[in-house]
């Protein structure tokens, strides 16, 4: 909105991928993304807030970084960019993702990979710093880390995006698999040490691959949809569900249950680290407490990380401390090789 109150329609062409002939202007800034905008009483001037995988939010004017907090301690971090792949995926289509090298890279060496699955599931892997779900936190252990925008992920057209919904556990998995074969061709990925992590559908992903592959060593769930007609009763979302299978539970519920992990269990094998909280209304706690109690039942190494005053997102500072803690040691007890006999 600019100084008179108008609404002012920005467009940013942040990433053109181009096919045969043509010419596109770069943005402002190359790399990374741009939020809270506002427009100066010139009209002409933006100011803006820029991020990216390797600089966390500074305030720009026009093209021009403003403010540099967070440039220190950055400095002295070995950060890699983001790099783009891309693959044929379900339906035909192009699919679109991002890979993250470690720190102290080395093209010779095999690393172990942590592949992300972002949730919404109408949203989007992109070049910024997440506080929460952050590229380099992963890649800080000795991981490569790989992040697919899936069918239902935006920003690539609403046919592309709408092609999840009904689908939630063939088209964007598909996806997330072709995907995967893509990243595991990599001279210096470990395909044998392997491990995915995700949150809200991301967990329900993680949820059904847990039943349908044994290709991770490892998963991480965090405030994952496990049984889809507890979802559609207990959710404040209450309007989701209905959108996503086509109609309530009660008139449609071949497609709930076609899709819900919960009925995939008598698969599950790998290693399970499940994240969920007391004031998740989005996704019910009781979701979280029956994939554990499913796990423990199956045999399944388990553990369960429960936050009694976080939300959908953990938003505090000490328990974002924990989560990564806890996160990270478990990737790293199945992911990273054991020290030789002897070894200090």
């Amino acid at each position: 909105m600019d100084a008179l109150g108008r609404v002012v329609h920005l467009v940013s062409r942040l990433e053109v991928h181009l096919r045969g002939r043509g010419r596109a202007r770069p943005p402002t800034v190359s790399g990374g993304v741009n939020s809270n905008v506002a427009v100066g009483p010139d009209d002409k001037t933006l100011v803006y807030l820029h991020q990216s995988n390797t600089q966390p939010a500074e305030v720009w004017i026009t093209g021009r970084q403003l403010s540099s907090h967070t440039d220190a301690g950055i400095a002295p971090l070995d950060l890699h960019p983001l790099e783009e792949f891309g693959f044929v995926g379900a339906l035909g289509d192009s699919v679109h993702g991002w890979i993250l090298k470690p720190p102290g890279f080395e093209a010779a060496r095999k690393y172990p990979l942590v592949y992300l699955i972002h949730g919404g599931p109408q949203g989007a892997w992109d070049d910024n710093w997440h506080s929460r779900w952050n590229y380099q936190m992963f890649a800080s252990r000795g991981y490569v880390v790989a992040a697919v925008n899936f069918h239902g992920s935006t920003g690539y057209g609403q046919r592309f995006t709408d092609a999840i919904s009904q689908h939630w556990g063939d088209t964007p998995i598909e996806d997330l698999m072709k995907g995967l074969d893509a990243v595991a061709r990599l001279p210096y990925v470990d395909s044998t040490r392997m491990g995915a992590a995700g949150a809200s559908y991301g967990g329900y992903a993680i949820y059904w691959l847990e039943g349908h592959t044994t290709r991770f060593k490892v998963l991480v769930a965090h405030d994952g949809v496990f049984d889809l007609m507890n979802m559609a009763g207990s959710t404040e979302e209450l309007w989701f569900p209905y959108w996503e299978f086509g109609g309530t539970p009660y008139a449609n519920r071949a497609l709930y249950e076609k899709w819900s992990p919960l009925n995939f269990v008598r698969g599950w094998k790998t290693p399970l680290l499940i994240v969920h909280s007391q004031l998740d209304y989005r996704v019910d706690l009781s979701q979280g407490y029956e994939a554990f109690t499913a796990a423990k039942v199956m045999g399944v190494p388990a553990k369960f990380l429960y936050f009694p005053d976080e939300g959908h997102f953990v938003t505090r500072p000490r328990n974002r401390r924990l989560w990564w803690g806890t996160a990270l040691d478990w990737l790293d007890q199945y992911l990273r090789p054991a020290p030789a006999t002897g070894a200090r």
